[in-house]
């Protein structure tokens, strides 16, 4: 660096702290600006109000008032009639009852945030924090009305309603438009998870009232631990009038006009939902209902679990004095608070359909709550109801064992009759003569598909009960903290399709047991006689890794649940084998029932027996025939 450059580096610093001295605040600057900014403070103090109401219950009323900004009242859809003033005080009135806490605000007279006090996120759950759930918070939730006064479609989302909060469990609001107003209660009370909703249009008679609409949407918050599994049983359900229960897509994008007047409809998401049902059907005629999931990148992909809304027609005629009534139903998908809410909201408990519901609901379900109601621990709970129905299903075992013993016994003969006859032609022979060995024998490959069937409709029951069971929802066992989300013993800090980003325990004991017992049954397998047919034997190796992948985000208790029942089946058979069954007595006795066939007295050819040898007949005609 020459000498230049140094005294120019020089002159450019002594300018620079020259500047910054002469442009120093004075003290006076300093304390002007400081009065400036505690009258700004003041101002915004002086802007709120704190208002207190004691009731009987010791319930708390807070109204906070915020100013905002002056809005547009333009609407994409709608044309929106403005309120009185262009600045809209948004006030928030909180109700508290012993199930929710529930803000209400006066843009719109809705409801803007609901609170379950009796439930905690998962987030709070882990931490060990005592915060109500949050349903959904502001800008989650909307309700709002419209219809058209002459040509001009009005709607109530942006009205400044006045209030009446003179009432502990009541509030009511009221905007006035032309000569008449519309009033909005609300009534709550302790003890439920309902809300009686009231829309009054008093004295509108200049307006279309066969054409009055409810827009209601909500957006869920995240509430449990993996908010993909949460996304993937989130839908819109609903009862129709003539038609009854239906709902939309639970993973993807769907929507539906409405075909039918609908007596309900419900907001589900995988353990809490919000249910509304007013008192006259909704109208079907220009109703529509949808579900949105979030593009990757919207601001809400990972906070919130999917997008309902629904454009409602309201059934009001002149009967009903104007008014229409709601019951609005915040709270868990448990089928007994349901079921005490209505029964038929049941339904959205995705049991599975027909029998595998049936069996749920009259048979698996009332076992575990009984369990669950003598004190015993959730993971002990599972243990005993495997253990009840394995127990049932023990003869249903024995009977399948029995008969792959049969067939490994007789599996040398097979393979000596699948020699025999290796050409198709003689197929039927072949077919002929496997029959006679097996009714000789007193074995039959159908005997043990039988046990089979009897047993699926359970195991697919229970596939579908464990996850929406609500008993299982923040409930820890061993290892797993929440059996009714995924177990992890090791969080891999990266995602493997297919798999996920972490490792369960409970889904690889699954696994394991599942490859012992098909390993256990892989010599009663027979192998394809018939060219193209698979081979069975290498599929069941496979289902347990594919278990592997499939169950890794799936519930915990689930997973607990098929490891301990695949764990009982392997008990089961191996005292089976080892105390019940002997095999070479079992031989012995079925070569005598052959040889016993054979010298004794010709049996009776079945009905079957019959047909098939009259086929075979004829086709050993048709291949004379064809060589002439």
């Amino acid at each position: 660096m020459d000498r230049n450059t140094i005294t120019g580096l020089v002159l450019i610093g002594l300018i620079l702290t020259v500047f910054s001295i002469i442009n120093r605040p004075t003290e006076e600057d300093i304390k002007k600006r400081q009065d400036e900014l505690a009258k700004k403070e003041q101002a915004k103090t002086d802007s709120k109000k704190v208002l207190t109401q004691d009731t009987l219950n010791q319930d708390t009323l807070t109204v906070i008032q915020n100013v905002i900004e002056e809005e547009n009242t333009a609407s994409v859809s709608d044309s929106i009639v403005v309120s009185k003033s262009p600045v809209i005080k948004d006030t928030v009135i909180i109700k508290e009852t012993d199930k929710f806490i529930i803000h209400f605000t006066n843009i719109g007279g809705q409801i803007e945030a609901l609170y379950l006090k009796e439930y905690k996120s998962y987030n709070d759950y882990k931490a060990n924090k005592s915060n109500a759930l949050c349903l959904f918070k502001k800008g989650d939730q909307n309700t709002s009305f419209s219809f058209y006064d002459g040509d001009t479609r009005v709607n109530t989302a942006k009205w400044d309603f006045e209030f009446d909060n003179s009432k502990a469990k009541e509030i009511s609001f009221s905007y006035n438009y032309n000569k008449g107003k519309v009033v909005q209660t609300y009534t709550l009370k302790n003890g439920s998870y309902n809300i009686d909703y009231k829309v009054e249009f008093v004295k509108l008679d200049n307006i279309s009232k066969d054409n009055i609409q409810m827009k209601w949407k909500t957006s869920f918050l995240q509430t449990e631990k993996l908010l993909s599994e949460q996304r993937r049983v989130s839908t819109i359900c609903y009862n129709e009038k003539e038609e009854g229960f239906d709902y939309l897509s639970e993973t993807s994008d769907d929507d539906s006009d409405i075909e039918n007047d609908i007596t309900w409809i419900a907001y589900k998401q995988s353990y809490f939902s919000s249910i509304i049902q007013p008192r006259q059907a909704f109208n079907k005629n220009k109703s529509k209902m949808t579900v949105r999931t979030y593009d990757e990148g919207h601001r809400l992909e990972h906070t919130h679990i999917k997008d309902f809304e629904s454009v409602l027609s309201l059934n009001l005629d002149q009967n009903s004095n104007n008014t229409i009534s709601f019951k609005w139903f915040f709270g868990p998908n448990d089928y007994e608070v349901l079921e005490a809410a209505n029964p038929e909201y049941t339904e959205i408990l995705n049991f599975g359909w027909g029998l595998f519901r049936w069996i749920n609901i009259y048979a698996v379900q009332p076992i575990f709550n009984f369990l669950l109601s003598a004190g015993l621990s959730i993971g002990i709970a599972i243990l005993i109801l495997t253990l009840i129905i394995k127990t049932l299903l023990m003869p249903v075992q024995w009977k399948m064992f029995v008969s792959s013993v049969k067939m490994k016994i007789l599996k040398p003969k097979t393979e000596a009759i699948n020699e025999k006859y290796p050409n198709k032609e003689d197929a039927m022979k072949k077919q002929m003569e496997m029959m006679s060995l097996y009714k000789e024998s007193g074995a039959s490959p159908l005997s043990g598909c039988l046990p089979m069937l009897i047993q699926m409709p359970i195991l697919l029951a229970v596939f579908r009960f464990f996850p929406a069971s609500f008993e299982l929802r923040q409930q820890s066992f061993l290892w797993a903290d929440d059996l009714s989300s995924f177990d992890s013993i090791l969080d891999l800090g990266f995602n493997i399709p297919l798999y996920g980003d972490h490792v369960s325990l409970f889904t690889l004991l699954m696994a394991g047991t599942t490859l012992a017992y098909t390993f256990m049954n892989s010599g009663n397998m027979q192998q394809p006689t018939q060219p193209g047919m698979p081979n069975m034997k290498v599929l069941m190796y496979i289902f347990p890794v594919m278990m592997i992948f499939f169950f890794n985000n799936y519930s915990s208790g689930l997973s607990y649940y098929y490891f301990i029942s695949t764990l009982c089946s392997i008990l089961i058979m191996f005292l089976i084998k080892k105390f019940f069954v002997d095999e070479e007595k079992l031989k012995l006795k079925m070569e005598a029932k052959v040889d016993s066939s054979k010298n004794g007295k010709q049996k009776k050819k079945s009905r079957f027996q019959e047909k098939l040898e009259e086929m075979q007949r004829k086709q050993q005609e048709a291949l004379k025939n064809r060589k002439k």
